[in-house]
């Protein structure tokens, strides 16, 4: 299986079109968002075209193909918008007996650490900055941001594919790998 990850759209209707397609262009099985989709919040300026309703017609026409967890910026009138689930504080994949504990990042991070094992990977957003860094117990992984990126970091993704991540900017451009042990 194939999936990409993407976090923080923040109702930028130019950003979310440029990552469904990429996500079209990587023929994904499934887009996991790690929150923050529609609204910008307080702390960030308008991204590039903010129109939360387009970015929610363009959601719901592939709701069948996403997995999200809740951002701070989510709420549950948000919910009432979106055509799939968005309120989970985290969600739990598995690659082999490697546990990958995705969430935003507001609650559970690095300083705020989830139950993880020997091995495991923690996978959020929120910073907006992209981050691999292995850890004493464990892997600390963020795929940055689609439309408000930080730290003169790319506009980026993530891909998940045969146990490999790769960072790429949304032109396509691999420019950092991570192979689970």
């Amino acid at each position: 299986m194939k999936l990409m990850i993407a976090s923080d759209i923040h109702g930028s209707a130019y950003y979310c079109r440029r990552l469904l397609q990429a996500y079209e262009k990587e023929q994904a099985d499934k887009l996991l968002l790690l929150g923050d989709i529609l609204y910008h919040g307080p702390r960030n300026d308008l991204p590039r075209e903010y129109a939360p309703k387009q970015v929610i017609t363009m959601l719901n026409d592939i709701s069948g193909e996403i997995l999200c967890v809740r951002g701070n910026c989510d709420t549950e009138v948000d919910q009432m918008v979106l055509d799939f689930p968005i309120l989970a504080d985290y969600c739990i994949l598995y690659h082999h007996s490697t546990m990958i504990f995705a969430t935003h990042g507001h609650h559970f991070n690095e300083s705020s650490l989830p139950k993880l094992k020997e091995g495991d990977i923690l996978l959020h957003g929120h910073t907006h900055i992209p981050a691999c860094s292995q850890h004493g117990h464990y892997t600390y992984l963020n795929p940055g941001s689609v439309s408000i990126p930080k730290e003169d970091s790319p506009n980026s993704y993530l891909i998940l594919e045969d146990g490999a991540f790769l960072w790429k900017t949304l032109e396509g451009t691999v420019w950092k790998e991570y192979a689970m042990k």
